[in-house]
């Protein structure tokens, strides 16, 4: 049994916040920066021939991209919402 984080049950009990956050959501991830950062790492990741493979390229801190689980790259949050990036 997965527990819910505490916006994730926000959002499932008020429809009209969760489409509001939808409505935003879509119109951020359609903008030229996130279309050119999305394409790079789908580039890259056909370059290191990782289809299939459940694990994200996690971007550094001097840009570089490696290879990192899911929840250690999308979990990570660090004091004041200041990136702790490797």
């Amino acid at each position: 049994m997965s527990v819910l984080s505490k916006s994730a049950r926000y959002y499932r009990r008020n429809k009209k916040a969760r489409d509001k956050k939808k409505a935003y959501d879509t119109t951020y991830h359609a903008t030229p920066e996130r279309r050119k950062y999305r394409s790079k790492l789908n580039v890259e990741r056909r370059k290191r021939g990782l289809r299939g493979d459940p694990r994200d390229l996690s971007h550094g801190k001097n840009g570089s991209l490696t290879l990192e689980s899911k929840s250690s790259n999308r979990g990570r949050q660090g004091a004041n919402g200041k990136s702790t990036k490797k």
